[in-house]
């Protein structure tokens, strides 16, 4: 537990670090792909923090106006490149973050990493050998909610948290069908890898998960799933559902413990419902509801915070084991584990 508590300490505070502009000149970076749903967005917040980074190119069959557009093996070869933001399809993103780490750079690598679990696991510890940063596109983790929530498990206001309950829905178009149609783990292999991300952040690797997919259509597209993640003295049920016309308000992220619950909802807005048996920090006594300032940019906080990290100002607080154990879940979760 202490360990536990240890780590989301570091998370607590990496997201605040991440507000802290800090100096050393502009570092360069790069991205390849652009075929990931976070591309297009993840190259503009690194354009927009122009005082922290240098975009110089990107690596695509079709890139941006106004970015370069190069080979990889000329991006990879610019010099003083230090990070590559990789938005490829999911069954390339694993090679070529490997391909990056093995030319030297650190990674921002979208979610949720891999199709396969071995691939990812040397492909992060690889990175870990090399002492490279893989940053994850879990773009939650960096949301002021979830700062928030992190330290309130950390400085134990919910007390021994009991239950964990998350859902992100959507109303999949079908271009989105066909994207999960070709993924085996299917939705919550593809949206549920953000909310695992967090309940691993705060609970860690579950000791038993249980997957479960009630397809609406026989198109073979897992479009309605749910996991049961177990722990010692708390589960964990995410879902997600790609045939709600009303996800997006719907989407939440609860925590309850002996002594209080969090409640995100919706789960990027910023809006929190806390109810606690004692007064902690600023809250009261009771229920409580509030509104807390949400970035325009949900991408900004992850590239801020590389920054740091490719600097060495400061170290990433989700390293490769965390990572590991959350892709692991992911592909448990999905229904599609390979041990």
């Amino acid at each position: 537990m202490m360990k536990r508590r240890a780590f989301i300490l570091a998370c607590g505070s990496t997201a605040f670090a991440a507000g802290a502009g800090g100096g050393g000149g502009r570092l360069k970076i790069g991205q390849i792909g652009t075929e990931h749903a976070h591309a297009a967005g993840k190259m503009a917040a690194m354009r927009s923090l122009a005082d922290l980074w240098e975009v110089v190119g990107v690596a695509a069959e079709k890139g941006y106006e106004g970015v370069p557009l190069l080979t990889e093996e000329k991006l990879l070869g610019t010099p003083d490149l230090k990070a590559v933001a990789v938005e490829t399809r999911m069954e390339k993103s694993c090679a070529t973050a490997l391909r990056c780490i093995e030319a030297g750079k650190h990674v921002h690598l979208d979610k949720p990493g891999a199709l396969h679990h071995e691939e990812f696991k040397t492909m992060r510890l690889a990175a870990e050998k090399k002492g490279l940063t893989v940053q994850m596109g879990y773009m939650l983790r960096y949301n002021p909610a979830f700062v928030l929530l992190f330290q309130a498990v950390r400085e134990g206001w919910l007390g021994e948290i009991t239950e964990i309950d998350a859902a992100m829905g959507k109303l999949g178009d079908a271009k989105q069908r066909g994207i999960l149609g070709a993924l085996p783990g299917g939705g919550l292999f593809e949206l549920g890898c953000h909310m695992i991300d967090a309940v691993t952040t705060i609970l860690g690797k579950p000791a038993a998960v249980t997957a479960f997919s009630t397809p609406t259509r026989d198109d073979g597209v897992k479009d309605n799933q749910m996991a049961v993640l177990q722990y010692a003295k708390a589960t964990a049920v995410v879902r997600v559902n790609h045939v709600d016309p009303f996800g997006g308000p719907r989407r939440r992220f609860n925590v309850t413990g002996t002594e209080g619950t969090f409640e995100i909802v919706p789960m990027e807005s910023g809006k929190v419902n806390l109810s606690l048996t004692k007064a902690r920090g600023s809250y009261k006594k009771g229920a409580q509801s509030f509104q807390l300032e949400v970035p325009k940019d949900r991408y900004a906080g992850e590239f801020t915070d590389l920054a740091a990290v490719v600097r060495g100002e400061k170290k990433l607080a989700w390293d490769a084991a965390h990572d590991i154990s959350v892709h692991e879940t992911v592909m448990r979760a999905a229904g599609v584990w390979e041990g």
